[in-house]
């Protein structure tokens, strides 16, 4: 029985809630689905119907493709201005001891290391400190694209520029436009969190708010740039937050356009100011991941990242909408892992993450950061695992 299918003999079901078999009947003839309706997802949606839904719509995108891409991570520091209960990488400037900070020089001997790899992107995030100015950037940016013109350079969340642009008296758009200048190709999802002031508030305080966040994708998206967004769930939120959250974000989208790829990150519990607050079950990962794909119409893709979830639970979250899970690691990110992620040493070399894909019957696919087919692993035969190093092992998150 194919996805279609599958969906039909979900509504066809004469037990199933009303509600729910509206809802499924709105996702059968493409129909967008209200804020209410997202919110009876969240309370009444059991993981098998929202699985129904979610791969249908999954289905619909993208067939069986699943994508990964080779990138690497640069975290220049973990030094913080803010702080924020969640967050187990960052120390406060007093505690700075306990961190570090990188110049330019250290940032580019981590670019040089890849010479000759068949990297396509360069992530960089971490940490805000003063000296990491817009000069510094600016600086990093230019060095980079003379050093390697054909890497994609991913750079900072609307956190880092929201105090770097206010430091230099800049607008967003000004100071988006003068970075891109400099060779700052797109910005990742981070620093979202959750939107709505009542968590927030309580969460992240200090740094930028909603407003701001959603203000500078826009200025990037004005400039032609791609971006993804985030969500952090599973802490002290409800699940309206959650849909208020993903409003917004298609709101944006609607506008411009310019997001690429959603990303539900799991809030991990260990070695952070919210160590009493309880992790969310896989079951919750699952359902959380198909009601964003079911409520996030306007968005290409979604993305779990596997060393966070664990391998087994991004092999499932392929049936339940998500078709990126990121590329393989090398442990040069040690954002998640120090928050308590299940992969404590992550590393997946490309054979394996193919293997994974395809053990679900899915289809991998290498991409770009702009989702350009790099690689199509459908009929590729690997070697031996004695001859597999020749298959490079990628190195980090998107």
């Amino acid at each position: 029985m194919d996805s279609t299918q599958k969906l039909n003999f979900l509504i066809e079901n004469p037990r199933l809630d009303v509600e729910l078999k509206n809802i499924a009947q709105k996702v059968l003839n493409n129909e967008r689905i209200t804020f209410d309706e997202g919110v009876t997802l969240y309370q009444k949606g059991e993981l098998s119907y929202l699985g129904v839904l979610a791969n249908y719509i999954r289905e619909q995108k993208h067939g069986d493709v699943t994508y990964f891409n080779r990138n690497f991570h640069i975290e220049p520091t973990n030094v913080c201005v803010y702080d924020c209960k969640f967050c187990s990488y960052s120390r406060l400037i007093k505690e700075r001891d306990q961190g570090w900070e990188m110049d330019v020089d250290g940032m580019m001997d981590i670019v040089k290391k890849y010479d000759g790899e068949p990297v396509t992107e360069v992530h960089i995030t971490g940490g805000v400190v003063p000296k990491q100015n817009l000069a510094f950037y600016a600086e990093f940016f230019q060095r980079c694209k003379a050093h390697r013109p054909d890497l994609h350079i991913k750079g900072l969340t609307p956190v880092e520029y929201y105090y770097i642009f206010k430091k230099a008296k800049l607008s967003h758009y000004d100071g988006m436009k003068y970075l891109q200048e400099c060779g700052l190709d797109s910005m990742p999802g981070g620093g979202a969190e959750i939107f709505h002031p009542e968590i927030r508030e309580k969460i992240a305080h200090d740094k930028c708010t909603a407003e701001q966040w959603l203000d500078i994708h826009e200025q990037a998206h004005k400039l032609g740039m791609h971006t993804n967004a985030t969500m952090l769930y599973g802490h002290i939120e409800e699940f309206w937050h959650r849909v208020d959250h993903m409003e917004r974000l298609r709101d944006l989208q609607d506008k411009t356009g310019g997001f690429q790829t959603f990303i539900p990150l799991k809030f991990r519990n260990k070695e952070n100011q919210m160590e009493n607050v309880p992790e969310v079950s896989v079951i919750e990962d699952l359902r959380n991941y198909a009601i964003a794909r079911i409520y996030m119409d306007n968005f290409p893709h979604i993305k779990a990242y596997w060393a966070m979830i664990s391998r087994d639970t991004a092999q499932m979250s392929l049936s339940f909408g998500v078709d990126d899970i990121d590329g393989t690691l090398d442990d040069t990110t040690k954002i998640y892992s120090m928050a308590g992620a299940e992969e404590q040493n992550p590393a997946m070399s490309t054979q394996q993450l193919v293997e994974l894909i395809r053990k679900v019957g899915r289809h991998p696919i290498e991409r770009d950061t702009l989702y350009n087919v790099v690689t199509d692993y459908k009929d590729v035969v690997f070697e031996d695992a004695g001859a597999s190093k020749k298959y490079y092992a990628l190195p980090v998150v998107n």
